[in-house]
């Protein structure tokens, strides 16, 4: 995953409402849950709903699919994944410049 689409997605997982709603569906697992559902669950306005949504499809977070007159969305596992991957990746690898402690300062590790 690349820097900005990583920024993306934590960006849009930063708000309180997109939050709730990515954990919401979450725990609805692979089979995702109704716009209906997600609404009455987290008592979000049927517009504003629709707005969290948008832009959580629009970096790749969730999928949404028409069943019916249902609307479903479904939480994209590997992209949270690589999303994490990517906070990880460089964990403890070390870094390119020495850092001088401070005078008096013990060192750890």
């Amino acid at each position: 995953m690349e820097h900005d689409a990583a920024a993306a997605s934590l960006a849009e997982l930063g708000n309180p409402h997109r939050l709730a709603i990515f954990r919401f569906l979450v725990k609805a697992g692979f089979e995702g849950a109704s716009v209906g559902n997600i609404q009455n669950a987290l008592e979000i306005p049927g517009s504003t709903l629709s707005h969290h949504l948008s832009r959580m499809a629009s970096v790749g977070l969730i999928t949404q699919k028409k069943q019916g007159r249902s609307i479903i969305c479904v939480p994209q596992y590997g992209h949270l994944q690589a999303v994490i991957e990517f906070l990880c990746n460089e964990c403890c690898i070390g870094l390119e410049e020495e850092v001088v402690p401070a005078p008096g300062a013990e060192q750890e590790c």
